[in-house]
């Protein structure tokens, strides 16, 4: 079987016409398997001396939660491996109507070629958001360490409109209802965490909060420095880089902003029962909240995720 007949998921059927159906013509179709948006790049080589194998550490969430400089800050470490390929790989988001097989397993292996005492991984913001992925990263991964990086609900929503709207802008486009609908709908952590947990042990994941990384970035380094395991946690990176920051984020008027408040609300309470690393104070659009969270039972508190 050739390499891209290996990694190519089935094609869906589908009993009406649209564009999810695989057959065009009465031929069978597939999509292109690497390199564009929302694709895996091509496979990196192996130099000489070199091991492939599962990632040991994989961020998966969430979008405009300052995931790059954190990535970054992980890969200056010299225990860790520079990324063969890229940040983000993508590569369980093509599998949303099925079609994952165990020779994909040894396929996303390939993209982690690093010297045997060195650990490597990857960051891609979607994989906590999209419910299909989870279960694919515990069948090809499922010692790795997970990093959650989490910022206020609707501030990341605004990050992500604005981000976005640009790339619209640069395509003579505009934002659409479901884009916005996609943008909230990333901003609902706790069920997302949930849908972790079915998959990976508790230990086995990292919460992060994005105003405590930016604000005590030292000792939130050294806690992730710890969970990944590496021997040298006061290792000190340089700290001056902020990739991808912006200047602004859209306004919304006051009734639209107080709707997605309203809608995050529940989850966002859930969150702080489920997750004490989760300073509230932080999130000043849900200070509300503080009391209810500092009610939260020790029994919540010994549940948490990451904890």
């Amino acid at each position: 079987m050739s390499e891209s007949e290996s990694d190519r998921p089935s094609a869906p059927r589908r009993r009406w016409a649209g564009a999810l159906s695989g057959r065009a013509n009465g031929a069978e179709s597939a999509p292109p398997t690497v390199g564009g948006p929302g694709l895996p790049p091509a496979l990196p080589a192996c130099p000489e001396g070199c091991v492939t194998g599962a990632p040991d550490f994989i961020g998966v969430g969430a979008q405009r939660c300052g995931t790059t400089r954190w990535f970054d800050l992980i890969t200056a470490h010299p225990e860790v491996a520079a990324p063969a390929s890229r940040k983000e790989l993508h590569f369980f988001d093509r599998f949303h109507s099925g079609g994952f097989k165990p020779g994909h397993t040894e396929r996303y292996h390939q993209y982690f070629p690093r010297p045997a005492h060195l650990r490597a991984g990857e960051w891609t913001p979607y994989y906590m958001s999209a419910p299909w992925i989870a279960p694919l990263l515990a069948a090809a991964a499922p010692e790795a360490r997970l990093l959650v990086a989490l910022r206020d609900p609707l501030e990341r929503q605004l990050s992500g409109l604005q981000l976005e709207g640009e790339r619209q802008r640069q395509r003579g486009e505009q934002l659409t209802r479901s884009m916005a609908l996609e943008q909230f709908v990333r901003g609902l952590y706790h069920q997302q965490i949930v849908r972790l947990l079915r998959h990976f042990d508790r230990s086995r994941i990292l919460i992060l909060q994005y105003e405590r990384c930016t604000r005590e970035p030292l000792a939130e380094l050294r806690r992730t420095y710890e969970f990944l395991g590496l021997e040298d946690v006061e290792f000190v990176p340089s700290l001056d880089a902020h990739p991808l920051r912006q200047p602004e984020k859209p306004e919304l008027d006051a009734p639209t902003r107080e709707a997605y408040l309203d809608a995050y609300r529940e989850d966002v309470g859930r969150l702080v029962q489920a997750a004490p690393e989760i300073d509230i104070g932080l999130w000043p659009n849900f200070a509300d909240l503080t009391e209810h969270s500092a009610l939260a039972s020790p029994a919540a508190a010994s549940d948490a995720p990451g904890a």
